[in-house]
């Protein structure tokens, strides 16, 4: 049993009298601290608010000024391209004091409570929405040593234990303010800022190189141009209705068939002959005792296609979706209506991962599994899956509807050049996070070392 033994004087006060506030390694690392000079982070900051609390649904729209939410702020850095909404611009000028600048630090407050990332230069304009903002003050600390600080186990602690107890896990606002922050010479904190600018400079890089291999794919198909935009009415004639068994409006979008048709224009195949989808067939609870690898949809990156995570979990506790066993090379997709976006390509440090049954596991001869990730990305997959989903309470893609699904064949040639592209993609985020990681290792390796 892991337990504290804490005298009437060291509670805080009195204002915390909970439990976990005060567990064993919150006290070592509260010890480690105070060993070095400390500031409160408002003493530091000219800005610590939070942005509007985002249940005004009605003002979300398909385009305009982009609503950064909690799942926008990983690591040191902003996910502006995925599950992005939008509000209009007369709604985002009431929201002066959620209006994000570069320079500020994003500290998500819920969901991946605890993250800080840096709203880098000719960021767009945007608003935020559960997120509090942070500006430094720039004669006390550069905005990356702290994104640092906050990000490492030092920092993260703290705004656990300011949670602790707060509505729905939020953290609370006076509690961060009173967050202490190490004062730290100049010449340190650039070094840091240093290692996470090359950072932050290879997560950029790892984008652009995936943007090249998608739009390299889009123009071979002709479909760099493709309009994507929903029709406000059509016609549809019975018998397409009758041999679909469907009557959903949704489905019979004209955007799909322009696709498909595009596509069959091109050298194609029905995906089912040419892309394997793996069974479901493991069963970890029969090796009670083992501890597994989980990979559901929180932990895809899906800005460029990989698995960034996991949990761990024993067998006979893992969850009963928990039937995939990855393989190097396999390419998993989900197959939920609102997460089709999630695509990642397995590497070999997920080999045999478990992976939910909310995923298909794809696996082709015909086709490298670079493309593959870029083909399910892409509107090319991502737009027929999208048909063909079905349900009520889960709206979800069916393996038997794969069958309805059409897959361009490349030259080998081009082929080769989209894999380089990923290859290179994938490569610069993980220099990527090398670099940030030891920015943050090396702040918590100064604090053990009692700011030395």
């Amino acid at each position: 049993m892991i337990h504290s033994i804490i005298q009437k004087s060291q509670l805080e006060g009195a204002h915390r009298l909970d439990a976990e506030y005060y567990q064993p390694e919150y006290l070592k690392y509260s010890e480690q601290l105070n060993r070095l000079k400390l500031a409160d982070l408002n003493f530091l900051t000219s800005k610590v608010d939070v942005g509007f609390v985002s249940s005004m649904v009605s003002h979300f729209q398909d385009k305009g000024v982009p609503l950064l939410r909690t799942q926008n702020v990983c690591e040191f850095f902003i996910d502006a391209e995925n599950d992005v909404v939008y509000i209009d611009e007369e709604f985002h000028k009431k929201l002066r004091k959620s209006q994000i600048f570069p320079g500020y630090l994003l500290l998500a407050r819920s969901g991946s409570i605890g993250n800080v990332g840096i709203v880098p230069e000719n960021f767009p304009v945007a608003n935020s929405a559960d997120i509090i903002l942070i500006k430094t003050k720039s004669d006390k600390i550069t905005p990356e040593f702290l994104a640092a600080f906050l990000n490492s186990k030092y920092g993260r602690y703290q705004v656990e234990r300011g949670s602790s107890g707060g509505l729905q896990g939020h953290i609370n606002l006076f509690s961060l303010e009173k967050l202490l922050v190490p004062i730290i010479d100049q010449k340190f904190q650039e070094q840091i800022a240093h290692l996470i600018r090359q950072g932050l400079f290879m997560v950029e890089e790892s984008r652009n190189f995936y943007q090249q291999a998608e739009n390299l794919l889009l123009e071979e198909l002709g479909l760099k141009d493709f309009k994507v935009e929903d029709d406000l009415s059509f016609v549809v004639n019975f018998s397409g209705v009758k041999s679909a068994h469907r009557i959903d409006a949704e489905y019979f979008q004209p955007k799909y068939d322009k696709l498909i048709s595009k596509l069959k224009d091109q050298k194609s195949k029905p995906l089912t002959e040419v892309i394997d989808s793996v069974a479901a067939k493991s069963n970890p609870q029969t090796e009670p005792d083992k501890i597994f690898r989980y990979v559901e949809l929180a932990n895809i990156d899906s800005s460029i296609g990989i698995i960034d995570g996991f949990s761990e979990v024993l067998g006979k506790e893992a969850p009963s979706r928990a039937k995939r066993i990855l393989k190097v090379g396999d390419v998993i997709v989900s197959s939920v209506e609102g997460s089709l976006e999630k695509v990642a390509l397995v590497n070999k440090e997920q080999e045999d991962h478990l992976a939910s049954t909310g995923f298909f596991q794809f696996r082709s001869k015909e086709i490298l599994p670079e493309v593959l990730l870029v083909l399910a990305r892409s509107i090319v997959l991502r737009m027929q899956l999208e048909k063909q989903c079905a349900g009520t309470i889960l709206t979800a893609v069916s393996e038997k509807s794969l069958k309805n699904i059409v897959v361009p064949i490349l030259l080998n040639s081009t082929q080769q050049k989209i894999a380089d592209l990923v290859r290179q993609s994938h490569e610069a985020r993980k220099k990527a996070k090398e670099l940030l990681e030891k920015a943050k290792r090396k702040v918590e390796n100064m604090i053990e070392k009692g700011g030395e």
